[in-house]
């Protein structure tokens, strides 16, 4: 007799073996990871895989787990993923001894949900290899003890192994996560496959393995911003060609699927190439894409009929973004605005594939042939810089979008270093726009999740946060008149732009007073019985969660852009400032062993103890990061900070002498 979702969920582990394990053909799996263990690793992996079971279970377990690594790379454990449907259910539905680990498993689910993931039978959510955890005992061991957590327990999470409950208090994190933290030392990629085979770490992305992700809406409303200031720039450099703008990248993906949605909302005529027809037909039927087209100059010409029209339409041409790179140069059409979001930052795994190769032939090849898949990709990085280039010498703004394409490319001999060869000739969004316009200024994307699954509360959640954000641009200085009427303008459109995928969510990017008045405006709401539980979080893509000298802090020039100081202080504050949960992980976003990056999450229940912690916490989220940046010099992050200790006498921010250029420059001339 099938368990109830509640009594699976208690469960845990099984006592007795669920029936073998049927391979679904039907949804779109993860790459076979290529072998890189050593016959006696092979064995240890074995071993650490059935420590999770009794030693009666060992000799038919072994044999199927063995056969797992073999045909996969990875043991999944198949066998124990869960009968009942993963999907992000009403906060009520969880059996649970506190509400705050509750509204974690909503979280959980809702990374795990096929209509949310992007490999959801390897639990993986985005990117190609963001894990939420390793295997499906690891899934059914937290879940129970999800479930059994009391306020005055904290779950200790180590990338995906939850390593159990341990005595806490109500004003502790209920769960501490580290994804992926590895001695220095042991941080290239094959060390991620290495250790990652062996079952003792995993690539927990941003927000796969931090429980955070909300569908590819986490990523439409900073692509949108980007899209939209990007044309603002081309416009001012008066170089712009036409109205409305042609967008070319690649990538649908987990995160990457979000392009055409925000080139739409952006008002730009949009070509995303995708080489995987599930993920590119999967947006297709998700309403995030308006049209699938296989041929590419068919592609092409209808791009231009919608941009002639000066309207909004996007494409997802289902090939190798090369070949549709390579046919604009040969047909001479102008692009205005370019990039890239494959998921560069897992170049031999399935996060960029070869030109002149078709996708199963590159999947069988990188199993089978990992060197010489290597250095096809590698020549396709030098063509694709190529045709990148030829198109911006004709007026195209290329910028990278931080998936490390740039510096995957530059790795490959690609052409795209600058003369002094200390930097790419593109600059990182970041650079451009995202980080002077946002994060120095301390607006980022602040997100939250209605747990009830109600629509209705969702609608007034966005409601309050348009009120709350109006009132505020009302007295907001010049400076970020455009960040406040630009979320304004988004919050107003986002039920039209049917957003949500998975879980009630929403985003916007706010400073930290819009984020702690929208989610005291939210608890009031919660406290008078207007809505159920809300859950506040972010992406780790934000003003302070995270150092990434090729994206996050890129334009962070003192120096200091390979340093971590910022994502470690930033999570260890949030933890005892009152964050229901905190992540701290290594590699998300532009690959393993190149960013620290730390997140949080915050129940919000209606109660005063709510109230205080959000107040606490979200001051530090967003000033621990506004400070550092105001350190680099940065003149937005100092505007910002100084504007900050003005409001609150309590802040005192070690602020920088700023050294004459001149007097620099003669200083080594003498010498």
């Amino acid at each position: 007799m099938a368990l109830s979702f509640e009594e699976e969920i208690k469960e845990g582990i099984p006592a007795q073996l669920p029936e073998a394990p049927v391979y679904d053909e039907s949804i779109n799996h993860a790459p076979k990871r290529k072998e890189i263990l050593t016959d006696k690793e092979k064995a240890l992996a074995l071993k650490n895989a059935l420590r999770y079971f009794p030693k009666e279970q060992h000799e038919t377990l072994a044999a199927e787990f063995a056969d797992e690594l073999k045909k996969y790379g990875r043991i999944y454990m198949y066998r124990y993923k869960p009968k009942n449907a993963i999907y992000a259910r009403s906060i009520d539905e969880y059996p649970c001894k506190s509400k705050q680990a509750a509204a974690i498993m909503v979280m959980i689910q809702n990374n795990l949900d096929p209509a949310v993931a992007q490999h959801p039978d390897e639990l993986i959510t985005y990117g190609g290899n963001g894990a939420v955890f390793q295997n499906w005992a690891q899934y059914r061991l937290t879940m129970k003890y999800l479930s059994e957590m009391t306020n005055e327990q904290t779950l200790v999470m180590n990338s995906g192994h939850p390593q159990g409950l341990f005595p806490s208090h109500k004003d502790g994190p209920r769960v501490v996560v580290t994804n992926g933290m590895m001695i220095p030392n042991y941080s290239k990629p094959d060390d991620w496959e290495r250790f990652n085979a062996l079952g003792v770490t995993q690539y927990g992305q941003m927000t796969a393995g931090s429980y955070m992700y909300i569908g590819p809406q986490g990523i439409v409303h900073g692509t949108t911003i980007t899209v939209m200031n990007a044309a603002r720039m081309l416009d001012r450099s008066g170089k712009a060609k036409n109205e409305t703008k042609l967008f070319v990248t690649a990538g649908l993906g987990g995160m990457s699927g979000a392009q055409p949605k925000a080139g739409n909302i952006a008002g730009v005529v949009s070509i995303t190439a995708e080489i995987n027809p599930k993920a590119a037909y999967k947006r297709h039927e998700q309403g995030w894409v308006d049209e699938v087209i296989e041929d590419v100059d068919k592609c092409i010409d209808t791009a231009l009929h919608y941009q002639n029209r000066n309207e909004a339409h996007s494409i997802a041409f289902l090939g190798n973004i090369v070949d549709l790179w390579e046919r604009f140069v040969e047909r001479d059409v102008h692009v205005d605005l370019g990039s890239d979001q494959t998921s560069l930052h897992n170049p031999w795994a399935g996060g960029y594939y070869p030109a002149g190769l078709s996708y199963e032939e590159s999947n069988e090849m990188m199993a089978k042939q990992p060197e010489k898949f290597k250095e096809e990709v590698r020549k396709t990085l030098r063509k694709h810089a190529d045709a990148v280039n030829a198109l911006s010498k004709n007026g195209m703004y290329f910028f990278d979008y931080g998936n490390a394409f740039l510096l995957e490319a530059s790795r490959a001999g690609a052409d795209i270093m600058n003369q002094d060869g200390d930097g790419f000739i593109y600059p990182s969004y970041v650079q451009d726009i995202l980080g002077p316009m946002c994060f120095d200024y301390g607006f980022g994307p602040f997100r939250w999740v209605c747990t009830s699954g109600k629509e209705e509360d969702l609608a007034m959640t966005d409601k309050l946060a348009q009120d709350v954000l109006s009132e505020i641009k009302s007295n907001s200085p010049e400076e970020i008149q455009q960040q406040m009427a630009d979320n304004i303008q988004w919050i107003e459109g986002a039920r039209e732009n049917k957003l949500v995928v998975g879980s009630q969510a929403r985003i916007l990017y706010a400073d930290a007073e819009g984020r702690t008045k929208i989610a005291a405006a939210f608890n009031k709401a919660i406290k008078e019985g207007k809505i159920g539980p809300v859950v506040l979080g972010r992406d780790h893509h934000d003003v302070s969660g995270t150092d990434s000298p090729f994206r996050e802090t890129s334009n962070i020039y003192d120096g200091s852009k390979f340093t971590a100081d910022m994502a470690i202080q930033n999570v260890i504050g949030d933890s005892f400032r009152g964050a229901t949960w905190v992540s701290i992980h290594n590699g998300g976003g532009v690959g393993w062993g190149e960013v620290i990056n730390g997140g949080f999450g915050m129940v919000l229940d209606g109660s005063d103890d709510a109230d205080r912690r959000l107040k606490q916490m979200l001051f530090w989220d967003v000033n621990n990061g506004i400070a550092r940046r105001s350190w680099a010099r940065n003149d937005e992050a100092l505007f910002a900070i100084k504007r900050e200790m003005e409001r609150t006498p309590e802040l005192k921010v070690t602020l920088p002498n700023i050294a004459d250029d001149e007097l620099i420059k003669k200083t080594f001339e003498k010498g």
